[in-house]
Formats: C-alpha cells, structure tokens, sequence
C-alpha cells in the first residue's frame, strides 16, 4: 500500500499564518465542511481532547466579505482555542486530536458545541490498552507519523516495528526521528558519536524504505533537516517514554510550551510528562501533535503495514516452495534459506511471527470460528518451532 501524499493545504503554510490554515485546512477539508458552513456551524481543529469535551482551534477560509478575518466573521481569534462539548450522539466515536469538527456556537460565542466530525482522510489506530478489541485513534488526518527513538539507550527493534506497522497503516508516512545525538561521544562540529552511528545503522536495517533523522534539541543539530520535512504537513510524534519528544517538540516550537520530564540515569527511561495528545502549530509552517509515551503498542488492523515493515520477508516468500508456506520449517522455504544463509537475521524473522499472530488474533477476535482456527493453526506453527530449535540445539543464531 502507498501511502498518499499530504493533502494540499488552502495556501501555503508560512510563518504567522492564523487560523485554520495555519493548522492544516486543506481543500478537501473545505469542500467537506461546504453544506455546514451553509448551516451557520464553525469549522475548527481539536487539539487536544478530555472526557466529555475538546479544545478545539478555531478557524476556516476567511469570508469574502469580511477580508482578514480568517475565521468566516464569526468573531474568534486566529489563534484562540476553546472548550467544546462533545454531545451524547457522538458519544460512541468521539473525536480525536487532529479532527477537524463543525462546532454550534452558543450565544456570545464563549461555549460551542461539536454538532459534526468531518471525514477522516488519516487515522493513528492502534489497539486499546484496556485489553477489549477496540481500536483508539492516536491521532487524525496525519501526513508523518514521526517515531522518536533515543539514541543513548539500546533501540527495542521490535517496538520500533510495531510502531513503524501502525505509521504505514494510518494512511501517513512514517519517519524515524533519533534522538539525544549528544550524547556522550558525540561531535558538536556535526559528525554522530560512533554510538549514534550505531543507533541509526540498527534502526535502518528495520526500517526499508523510512527516512531516519539524527537530531539533537541540545546543540540543534538536525532540526533544521527535520523543521523542512515537517513543513505544510501533519506529524505526530510516538515513541516511549524519556525518548524525548516534548523536548524535541519545545526545540521545533522555539519555546517551552509543553512539559518536560527527567530521566532515569539507570535505564534511561522517563515519566509520562505529556499526559494527552496536544496540537500546536510550528512557527516554521506544519502542525505537530505531541503524544504521551506508549506503554502498550497494540496493533489494529495492520495487514498492510506490516507487510511494508516487513517487504523483504515478503520479497523472499515468492520463491518459497508452498504458496502457504508459514516459514517455519517447510521444505523449499526461501525465507528459512535466507536466515540459514546469514542474509535475514533470525530475530526479524521471530518480529515478523510475532506481529503477524497478534495481527491474525486481533482480526479473529470476534470471529469465533476463525478463533479457533487460529488456535489451531498457530499450536502446529508453534510445536514446529519447538520441533526446529530443539534440532538445531536451541535456536538460530
């Protein structure tokens, strides 16, 4: 699946730009919002959203006939956000940060009401936390999905993968931003620590085909790189805990706007400092939403994402013996050929089971009779394994 380009917006995004162009309006969103707007409603983006309610930035293609104001002359600042209420009907799919909403304004124009949600053209899904099969929704209408990984701590490779699955799957571009370069080691002249090289050289090899930027919010090195990829789009930034995306976000911003925590010097890992998703636009052109670190990294519905993270498995899997092949241990297997060979690590080819079976429970989770077909299928795959490791003296190396 190729991801599609980022819509384009309702004129160029620039610096000081108000409204809702400087938030991320495109033409798609005002030919959606067209038969509202005849309705007298507000269009705005939510920026941040709680229980029972939304801050939302207000804005739309200014009136022709009220020049200058960018918000159609209904009286709110370029800029200003409000508390909206979300009402019962939107209850069961309320809306997300990122969505662009069609609000009621209430008498004075102090209080507002979300009375519509406008189509999606991107969604950051992933698999609730709380266990049931539902999907939650990161972030909407997202152009780069900006993974942000430390480089003063070993990368966990196979979170990296999951999250990259998720990024392919919203509809956006994912992108692998390391950071903390200065690290101990690190050149301030520009050159990567041999560690930093390191970190970007291990996280490429799981990343076909994904940008990977080398960043620093200390001594400003690869922000420039990163402000020019994230101009006139949507990011949203993902990644654990202490990896550094608030600081990454204050460094891009230009100013302190949203909180910092420490990190533990034992394992460098942080606290949850950014307690909700929050949208801010950059002084520099484009729109960032800044995400809590993610504990838990469900996957919902990437069959097509994993299919990118993985598309040298797949590559390999044409020249198998057996259509079905599982790449367990058929005869004929291209991919087993391949990791025997020293040419696929053997823990890419776990990754790969791994997310595929969560994958493959998450869709049959409500099916039971596919349920049950998976059950069965996957203890003969997993009494396979046991059967080739136990035959090569316990595992591949």
């Amino acid at each position: 699946m190729t991801p599609p380009a980022p819509a384009a917006p309702a004129g160029p995004p620039r610096a000081g730009q108000r409204g809702a162009c400087r938030y991320g309006w495109t033409d798609e969103a005002e030919t959606a919002f067209t038969a509202h707007r005849a309705a007298g409603l507000v269009p705005a983006r939510v920026a941040r959203a709680h229980r029972g309610g939304c801050d939302v930035v207000l804005g739309g293609r200014h009136s022709p006939t009220v020049p200058g104001d960018d918000n159609g002359g209904y009286g709110f600042g370029g800029d200003e956000q409000i508390r909206a209420v979300v009402p019962p009907n939107l209850a069961g799919s309320p809306p997300s940060t990122g969505d662009w909403v069609a609000l009621r304004p209430a008498a004075g124009g102090t209080a507002a009401t979300i009375a519509h949600v406008l189509p999606r053209r991107s969604a950051l899904v992933r698999a609730a936390a709380s266990g049931r099969s539902d999907p939650q929704v990161l972030a909407a209408n997202v152009d780069l999905v900006a993974i942000v990984v430390a480089a003063d701590v070993p990368p966990d490779l196979g979170r990296v993968e999951r999250l990259l699955a998720l990024g392919w799957e919203s509809g956006g571009t994912p992108l692998i931003v390391l950071t903390k370069a200065d690290a101990p080691g690190h050149d301030p002249a520009g050159a990567p620590s041999p560690r930093t090289a390191t970190r970007h050289d291990e996280i490429a090899a799981v990343a076909p085909g994904v940008d990977v930027l080398v960043t620093s919010a200390v001594t400003g090195a690869g922000l420039d790189a990163l402000a020019g990829t994230l101009a006139g789009a949507t990011a949203v930034l993902v990644g654990a805990s202490g990896a550094g995306k608030s600081t990454l976000a204050n460094a891009l911003l230009g100013a302190d706007l949203l909180a910092v925590g420490a990190v533990r010097h034992t394992d460098g890992k942080g606290r949850h400092t950014t307690v909700s998703r929050e949208l801010v636009a950059l002084p520099t052109g484009g729109v960032l939403i800044d995400t809590p670190g993610l504990r838990a990294v469900g996957l919902w519905d990437a069959e097509d994402g994993l299919g990118h993270v993985f598309a040298e498995i797949d590559a390999l899997a044409d020249d198998c013996r057996f259509a079905d092949c599982g790449h367990v241990s058929e005869p004929g297997c291209a991919v087993l050929a391949a990791v025997d060979a020293g040419h696929l690590p053997a823990r890419r080819l776990d990754s790969y089971h791994k997310l595929l079976r969560e994958q493959e429970w998450m869709a049959a989770r409500s099916d039971a009779r596919l349920r049950a077909e998976r059950e069965r299928r996957w203890k003969e795959i997993s009494r396979a394994q046991r059967r080739l490791y136990e035959g090569r003296g316990g595992g591949r190396r």
